[in-house]
């Protein structure tokens, strides 16, 4: 994890150094977004499928890093997810035909697999067909969970779609860009907080007894959306469980949706539909394919804010879970390339990347020292304040499973030289693993000291504490992270 950072960090300084001074121009890096198909054998002869997925920028040389995760889908795992990061190297073999070599490894768990510590590790290799726009391959690889039972080899389905990552250096950000057009970052025009309740229907149970499911499900969860043109857009969404005693249920989807603006810069009227992966805490979800839908209206609060009210259903493939669904979401918009109202702004945001240790309080009673990976997103709202989404998934100390998502504020200041310090509030949710998160709400303070290595990374060590809101978690932590700091070009509503 922290070498994907730092090759990052190497190349962006490679490519700044072409750029020229004050030219206002983006520094574009070759960029893919890939989807990975795989089934895997488990212990037993029984057979899992999963889903990856993963967005890696070129660093040049034909190699590229970036981040990646995992989910069940087919099986009897619903709810198995993995995050972590990716290397890879490609070299074109002959006219279309391209070869691809990598590795993945990550962190997580669930849906009662026999992961161990969580640690998973996926070396591949992939013939690819280069159709432009768009690659379409078979993979060969192997799945191993370093310290669990899972040890297997086979073929899959490989496509990816080329886009780029474009940004500023460090020096700009804070400036004005007149002459930018387009979208810069990962390409996400908008991303939404998400609270709500899921009310399960007949036919949902209980995965450990197959009792009927009836307790009301409250849920904490993350959106990432980019338009396609003024009506339709995609995007992603992640989540979990915060409260009803499931601590532990996640879910990963892909979304499609439309929307149309009924009253100008006040109010909009849309539907959505996602596809992805979910489960664990105890819902019974058969393999965690997952399906979505709902409608929704949004209001206009400020220029770059807005406030949905969403009703829909939940529903896997099996039918062991099937709910009906309430949502609000708070909607921050980040770069319209369709608003030109005035000019954009580049905005700072960081990725982070790192690694974290706690003394995790067990359902068994038990206390004992867990490892986590640790991805960060922050996103500055002024020159010290900042949101912040993170995820943090267990990869050693069996608790295999055990994956939170936090959200929250920042705040970070000079010190002297080339050290800054920082604190954050953190809140969200996570289970899974046996950890004793119960529900699953979770709150954590953090604070730490930063070292500048480079105008654009930084090393950082922070320590502070999380805590379930009703369950016995209750541990310091103790962080140590990268950051790789760049500039975005931001602008509000259409």
């Amino acid at each position: 994890m922290l070498a994907v950072i730092a090759m990052l960090a190497a190349s962006a300084s490679l490519a700044q150094s072409s750029d020229t001074a004050g030219s206002g121009a983006l520094t574009a890096l070759p960029a893919q977004v890939r989807v990975d198909f795989v089934r895997i054998r488990m212990p037993g002869d029984e057979h899992m499928g999963l889903v990856g997925t993963s967005y890696l920028i070129d660093i040049g040389g034909g190699f590229a890093v970036g981040p990646a995760g995992y989910g069940a889908v087919t099986g009897q795992r619903g709810g198995l997810l993995v995050g972590g990061a990716e290397a890879a190297w490609h070299h074109r073999l002959s006219g279309p035909l391209e070869l691809e070599v990598g590795m993945y490894a990550g962190g997580g768990g669930g849906g009662a697999a026999p992961v161990g510590g969580g640690l998973m590790l996926r070396p591949h290799a992939d013939l690819l067909w280069n159709f432009g726009p768009y690659k379409l391959g078979v993979s060969a690889s192997q799945v191993r969970f370093a310290n669990g039972q899972i040890n297997s080899r086979q073929l899959g389905l490989v496509w990816s779609a080329s886009t780029e990552f474009r940004y500023v250096e460090r020096d700009r950000i804070g400036g004005m860009a007149p002459a930018i057009s387009g979208r810069s970052g990962m390409g996400f025009d908008r991303i939404q907080v998400v609270l709500g309740v899921y009310k399960p229907r007949g036919g949902s149970k209980l995965k450990s007894t197959g009792a009927p499911l009836t307790q009301k499900i409250g849920f904490v969860g993350t959106r990432a959306e980019r338009a396609i043109d003024d009506h339709w857009y995609w995007g992603l969404e992640a989540g979990g469980a915060g409260s009803g005693g499931v601590g532990g249920y996640d879910e990963y989807l892909g979304a499609i949706g439309y929307e149309t603006t009924v009253l100008r810069n006040s109010l909009t009227l849309g539907a959505r539909a996602s596809l992805g992966t979910g489960g664990g805490g105890d819902v019974a979800v058969g393999g965690g394919l997952l399906l979505k839908g709902g409608v929704y209206g949004t209001v206009r609060l400020a220029r770059s804010l807005g406030l949905s009210l969403e009703a829909g259903f939940a529903r896997t493939r099996e039918g062991g879970f099937n709910a009906l669904t309430g949502l609000a979401s708070l909607a921050w918009i980040l770069d319209d390339p369709n608003d030109v109202s005035e000019p954009p702004r580049f905005t700072r945001t960081e990725w982070v990347a790192g690694v974290s240790h706690q003394n995790t309080q067990r359902r068994d009673g038990s206390v004992r020292d867990t490892q986590f990976n640790v991805l960060k997103v922050n996103r500055f709202v002024t020159q010290s304040v900042y949101l912040t989404g993170q995820a943090h998934s267990a990869w050693g100390g069996q608790a295999g499973g055990y994956i939170t998502g936090m959200f929250g504020i920042g705040f970070q200041a000079p010190l002297f030289g080339h050290f800054h310090a920082g604190a954050e509030a953190l809140v969200g949710a996570g289970g899974g693993g046996g950890v004793d998160s119960q529900g699953g709400a979770l709150m954590q303070p953090m604070a730490y000291v930063g070292f500048d290595i480079n105008r654009s990374l930084a090393l950082r060590i922070g320590g502070g504490r999380v805590k379930a809101v009703k369950g016995g978690l209750n541990s310091n932590v103790i962080e140590a992270t990268l950051a790789f700091n760049f500039g975005v070009a931001e602008r509000g509503y259409r």
